[in-house]
């Protein structure tokens, strides 16, 4: 069973930095994407970033592209999503997730996430 456990959400000043992590269990596919989405209150859900296991690749919405970085440590399954010069447009609740590679894939379609972490950005 897919397991993915998100950490690391707070309340933060614009401008200033936050690490999401997700810890992951529970794979026993060889080629996935695990990535993370966000969702504000009345917004549709937004791919944020993605990482491909099968190449390394990622992928950054342009809404972020340049100020947050997705890493991952497979000795310790963990995903990271480090978010700097965050902005009061980036509040949402961040989820980590995955999806299995059979083939061409977007950075959201996503078939499994965790509970989610509360990003709160203060002007």
């Amino acid at each position: 069973e897919v397991q993915l456990v998100e950490s690391g959400g707070g309340l933060v000043q614009a401008g200033g930095s936050l690490r999401l992590s997700c810890a992951y269990s529970g794979f026993d596919f060889d080629d996935y994407v695990i990535g993370w989405f966000r969702q504000a209150p009345g917004k549709e859900r937004e791919g944020v970033s993605c990482l491909s296991t099968s190449d390394g690749s990622t992928v950054y919405a342009d809404s972020v592209k340049d100020r947050f970085t997705i890493s991952r440590d497979n000795a310790k399954y963990t995903v990271y999503l480090q978010m700097n010069s965050l902005k009061p447009e980036d509040t949402a609740v961040y989820y980590c997730a995955v999806l299995v590679i059979r083939g061409p894939w977007r950075c959201a379609d996503f078939t499994s996430w965790g509970q989610g972490t509360q990003v709160i950005v203060s002007s």
